[in-house]
């Protein structure tokens, strides 16, 4: 079975001001998203699953997912305060979901196979999505007929993750937060996530160099992650339930999985430049950077 897109699209954005995953930034009205669409049917992705929130779905389906009809097959997932394990229930004071962690495991329901995931509003280039792809196309069985070898039985989940450098996923226009890795022989060991990173705190004396490999939520996961997710998110409900903000991270749930010796993550350097509009003055320069892509031919004016 091909690979499934899992797209982590409920946030509304708050800091853009307004619903920017379907906000045009391509020469034809594309979103960043159907860039990220686009790649994944390129690199052999089969069905895209979109995570949003039940109250913009409808706007959601018909000025964004619409289009891609006839290139891949589309399904939804709603992300709700109230989807909760068994024997867990809202708090009083939460108005918000918990995190990506939740999103996530929320559409565990729907996961039949291998998936990648990423966020709605983040550009992380078709490099990226070409690596996930070959990361997480089903594997022959292994058998050499002439040798007659077969490989070991692997012990640990094994999944993916897309790195890029600090200093190539700033904003000009204010702080951003990073989940900087530790990375040792191509394998992920701990996520550390920094909030407020400045680019002026960034570069050579400061307090980042700027080489820094960080998570920008672009995994490769098999079906195993959902149990640790599950594992995890009780766990979170269980001491950290009650805060009102409290946000249940993918990446730090992914760092407990390693840290318990669940799962091993390999870090897939990408050439992909990454961008994103975290704040609408993001907006120019991502325009642009499409817009030497189409020239360069990398994307055809119009994508669907």
């Amino acid at each position: 079975m091909k690979p499934t897109l899992l797209v982590l699209a409920a946030g509304m954005g708050s800091r853009y001001g307004g619903l920017k995953q379907i906000d045009p930034v391509g020469p034809s009205g594309e979103t960043v998203l159907d860039y990220a669409v686009f790649d994944a049917v390129r690199a052999g992705f089969k069905r895209v699953v979109f995570v949003i929130r039940e109250e913009f779905a409808e706007l959601f389906k018909a000025q964004v997912a619409a289009k891609y009809d006839g290139h891949i097959a589309v399904d939804y997932v709603f992300q709700s305060l109230a989807a909760l394990p068994e024997g867990f229930t809202v708090p009083a004071g939460r108005e918000k979901p918990w995190g990506t962690g939740h999103a996530v495991w929320c559409a565990g329901k729907v996961l039949d196979g291998n998936f990648a995931v990423i966020n709605a509003d983040d550009f992380y280039g078709a490099d990226s999505f070409a690596q996930l792809g070959g990361f997480l196309a089903p594997s022959p069985s292994g058998y050499d007929p002439m040798s007659g070898h077969r490989p070991p039985k692997a012990t640990l989940a094994e999944f993916a993750m897309v790195g890029f450098r600090l200093d190539r996923t700033l904003s000009e226009h204010g702080a951003v937060s990073r989940g900087v890795c530790a990375v040792k022989f191509g394998q992920l060991g701990d996520i550390v996530e920094q909030t407020g990173i400045l680019p002026a705190e960034v570069g050579a004396g400061k307090k980042f160099t700027g080489e820094e490999t960080v998570s920008m939520n672009c995994w490769g996961f098999t079906p195993a992650v959902l149990a640790g997710l599950d594992e995890q998110f009780r766990e979170f409900l269980s001491t950290r339930g009650t805060e009102p903000k409290a946000e249940f991270y993918l990446p730090a749930a992914v760092a407990g999985m390693v840290a318990r010796a669940q799962a091993t993550v390999r870090v897939l350097p990408t050439a992909s430049t990454w961008f994103g509009v975290t704040y609408r003055e993001d907006k120019p320069r991502v325009q642009a950077a499409i817009a030497e892509l189409v020239a360069s031919g990398t994307y055809p004016a119009r994508l669907f």
